[in-house]
Parts: structure tokens; C-alpha cells; sequence
């Protein structure tokens, strides 16, 4: 276990570097800088460009800001909100798109699993075809579509529920929806394709022919072999839910990460864009590292050394 996780821990390093300098680069090498837009003159846009070390060749702008990523763990500050560092917004946004995908994530995870599980008991059955084409359609329909229907249909027609804020509970279902709808769809069809493989092994048979009926041999036999695949997507599915949805919280208007991410594009803001990168990258590995941990207790048969 040990030498796993020094091993995953180096591994996470060199990602977490890798993104974090590709990043960086391709911002500072794309057409029109963050300066451009105040029409400076040379001797200002230079002195600007001096007082953010983003002068000078662009091999050297990347081994500076690496020394000060890496060695004092430094994210610098925005270019475009003077004064506040990158850690202080990501920090002041980050926990709106963290609850808004925590509720996200359990509504994919358990609601996508129970019915990818009734959708496989109930294989070629009326309830099958319903559930297998609600997940199609939230795959299919984006979620610029369905944030808007949603919050006309649920906050203006009925009335029921807030369209738009952050802060209470109720303001937080129709978004926690419109977010976990294509995640679930995705985890349903995942889980019941899984469970139809499982019901047709030697062992499940057995287990049926013993008298266990079709769905208690599947909960005690069958769901720790379905599960595997599952939990494989749910970890960079996590990455994705928790730091946001820019389209989600556009529309239901929510200060998160991913309206911050799409700024820092717009603004060419390569300091802020690099550290939205670097929080995504962190943690797609964190979670990628949770199901790996979570295959040795769902099958004895992985060995997290092997």
C-alpha cells in the first residue's frame, strides 16, 4: 500500500505538472495578450508585462512561473482582477461548485444505479424501453436546452421552485438536476448493461438454481462485479460535477468555478486559467486514486500492488 501511493503520489506530480505547464503555455502563446485591450503603448504594455514576469521568451515565462508555481506553491495573481490573487477567487468560488456538485453527483450516482438495476430486472419490459429512452434523451439534449425548460416549466409556469440565487435548499434542486441529468442517464445504462453481463456467469446461475430469486442474487452475488465499470466512471465524473457546470450556472446564476474558467479564456487571463486547470487536474487524480483504493473492496480478486 505504501509503494502504491508513493507511486500514485509521483505519478500525480508529473500530471499535475504536465497540465499545469502545457496550460500556461498555450495561454501566453495565443493570438492578442491580456494587455491588449487596454491600447497601452509599447513602454507601458512592456512595464506590464515586466511587472507580471511575462517577458521575454516564452520558454522562459514558463520555467519562472513553474519556479513559482512549484517551488513556493505560488499561483500568482488574475491579470484581469488586479490585486486578487488566482488562490483567492478560486477560493471564494469553489465551494458554490462544490455543493452544487456534491448534490449533483449523489442524485447521478444513486438515482442512475437504481434505475440502471429495475431497468436490467426488468429487461426488454415496458419499464426497460421507458428508462433506457429517458437516459438516450439526457444524453442527447444539452444542458443549455434543459436548464431553460426546466427553470420555465418548475419557477415560472408552477411556480414551485426559485429559478434563480444560491443559498438555500430549495434554490438548489433544479440545478443539482439539470447538472446530474446526463451523468445519470450514463451511470443507468452503464449499470444496467453491466447486470445483464453478470446475470448470464456460472456463479449467478448457481445462485438461482439454489432458489434465490433473480434480483436477491444480484444484490448479494452479482452487485459487487456489476458495480466495477460504474465506479470507474464515477470518478472523473466527480472531477466534472464538482467543479461546475458553466452553462448550469449561467442559467440558474451561480458563482462557481465554471464561469470563472470561461472568463479567464475570454480575458486571456493565463494565470487564472492555469489555476482553474490545476484544481480540475487535482481533482480528476484525487478521485481516479479513491476508486482505485475502492476496486480492492469491491473485488478481493485486485491486488492495488499487482
Amino acid at each position: 500500500m505504501v509503494f502504491f501511493l508513493l507511486r500514485r503520489l509521483f505519478s500525480s506530480f508529473l500530471v499535475l505538472f504536465c497540465a499545469a505547464s502545457l496550460t500556461f503555455l498555450l495561454s501566453i502563446s495565443q493570438k492578442g495578450g491580456p494587455f491588449e485591450k487596454e491600447k497601452l503603448d509599447e513602454k507601458a504594455k512592456l512595464e506590464k508585462q515586466m511587472k507580471y514576469e511575462l517577458d521575454g521568451p516564452k520558454w522562459w515565462q514558463l520555467v519562472r512561473y513553474q519556479k513559482r508555481l512549484f517551488l513556493h506553491g505560488d499561483l500568482n495573481v488574475s491579470l484581469r482582477y488586479r490585486d486578487r490573487s488566482v488562490a483567492e477567487i478560486l477560493g471564494q468560488k469553489l465551494p458554490n461548485s462544490l455543493l452544487l456538485g456534491s448534490c449533483a453527483f449523489l442524485i447521478a450516482s444513486i438515482g442512475g444505479v437504481a434505475a440502471g438495476f429495475v431497468a436490467a430486472m426488468k429487461k426488454d419490459s415496458v419499464v426497460d424501453v421507458v428508462t433506457m429512452l429517458f437516459a438516450l434523451a439526457a444524453i442527447s439534449v444539452p444542458t443549455f436546452i434543459t436548464g431553460p425548460l426546466v427553470a420555465a416549466v418548475f419557477g415560472l409556469w408552477l411556480g414551485w421552485l426559485p429559478i434563480g440565487g444560491f443559498g438555500t435548499w430549495q434554490q438548489l434542486i433544479m440545478p443539482s438536476i439539470c447538472l446530474a441529468l446526463p451523468f445519470l442517464a450514463y451511470v443507468a445504462r452503464l449499470t444496467r448493461n453491466s447486470l445483464l453481463d453478470v446475470m448470464s456467469l456460472n456463479h449467478m446461475r448457481t445462485a438461482k438454481a439454489k432458489g434465490l430469486d433473480e434480483a436477491t442474487a444480484l444484490a448479494r452475488h452479482g452487485m459487487k462485479m456489476a458495480i466495477l465499470p460504474v465506479v470507474t466512471y464515477l470518478g472523473p465524473m466527480a472531477a466534472y460535477v464538482l467543479t461546475g457546470s458553466f452553462v448550469v450556472e449561467s442559467v440558474f446564476n451561480i458563482s462557481g468555478v465554471g464561469g470563472v474558467f470561461v472568463n479567464a479564456i475570454q480575458n486571456a487571463d493565463c494565470f487564472l486559467l492555469t489555476g482553474s486547470v490545476i484544481v480540475y487536474a487535482a481533482l480528476i487524480v484525487f478521485f481516479n486514486l479513491i476508486v482505485d483504493v475502492t476496486y480492492t473492496f469491491l473485488d478481493k480478486r485486485i491486488k492495488i500492488d499487482g
